[in-house]
């Protein structure tokens, strides 16, 4: 019924009942949509389908990807964490340099794990080479592919590998690498990669000659002196870079702490 062509108020609602029950079922499942049509209203988006219904190709590859792989989806072949990162960089630098031929021994964190310590990798892979072999190992590495920085600092090369950063030292603290040092590496398998291996003696003095006014971090050094103390000779230590201050100081906290005996109890 009309009045003046316009419909009755009493005409329109069956018609508005019957939209609303078509759009807000009030119970069972929603109607399936046709592929490629909206079946969940706005702002009701399921977790996963950020536009509704089944997700497209490109819905997929927009997925945040924290989360994990989108099933069905082919998870790419890459390091589960940092520390992986970092030990898969250090055992592609290791095999160029053995196949090489060159002398060199792995230092830094990468070495204190191979010696038993903590896998909890943070910053790089480090490399000790001879300083006259330094313009020979930069030569090998740019022939597999990557690329050698110069940095300011006159002791090390830097180039990068599986993303991650990779020092090519030929000073320790100061020190030239000689080859007694490199002789003294022991031979240790790096995540099932055999390479040598800074001993853990030349290792912590290594780290303990860099403590400076400048830098003085104690705690990132003490975890690795707890890991290999029954490694290190410790009089050595204490006859090449006791003397020091902060050398000294941070010896004196390993005895206060029970790492290391006093060297009066020492046999």
């Amino acid at each position: 019924m009309t009045h003046n062509g316009e419909e009755t108020a009493a005409a329109r609602r069956p018609q508005i009942q019957e939209v609303t029950e078509l759009r807000l079922p009030p119970d069972g499942p929603r109607p399936q949509a046709p592929q490629g049509d909206r079946s969940t209203p706005p702002g009701e988006e399921e977790p996963g389908q950020p536009h509704g219904g089944t997700p497209t190709d490109a819905d997929a590859a927009s997925l945040p990807q924290h989360g994990g792989t989108p099933p069905g989806a082919d998870a790419p072949d890459l390091p589960h964490d940092r520390s992986q990162a970092i030990l898969e960089a250090a055992k592609q630098i290791g095999a160029l340099l053995k196949r090489a031929g060159h002398p060199f021994a792995l230092a830094g964190s990468v070495a204190v794990y191979a010696h038993g310590g903590s896998r909890y990798l943070q910053h790089d892979a480090d490399f000790c080479v001879l300083p006259e072999d330094a313009d020979a190992v930069a030569a090998t590495l740019r022939e597999a592919g990557l690329a050698v920085r110069t940095p300011p600092e006159d002791w090390l090369l830097k180039t990068t590998c599986q993303g991650q950063n990779v020092d090519i030292i030929f000073a320790l603290a100061h020190e030239p690498v000689t080859k007694d040092m490199l002789e003294r590496a022991h031979v240790l398998p790096v995540d099932s990669v055999l390479m040598p291996v800074l001993c853990p003696t030349d290792l912590i003095r290594s780290l303990i000659s860099a403590f400076s006014e400048h830098y003085c971090d104690f705690g990132a050094v003490l975890p690795v002196a707890r890991a290999v103390r029954e490694k290190v000779d410790w009089d050595v230590i204490r006859d090449t870079c006791g003397d020091q201050p902060m050398p000294a100081a941070f010896l004196f906290l390993l005895e206060r702490l029970d790492v290391i005996a006093p060297r009066e109890q020492r046999t």
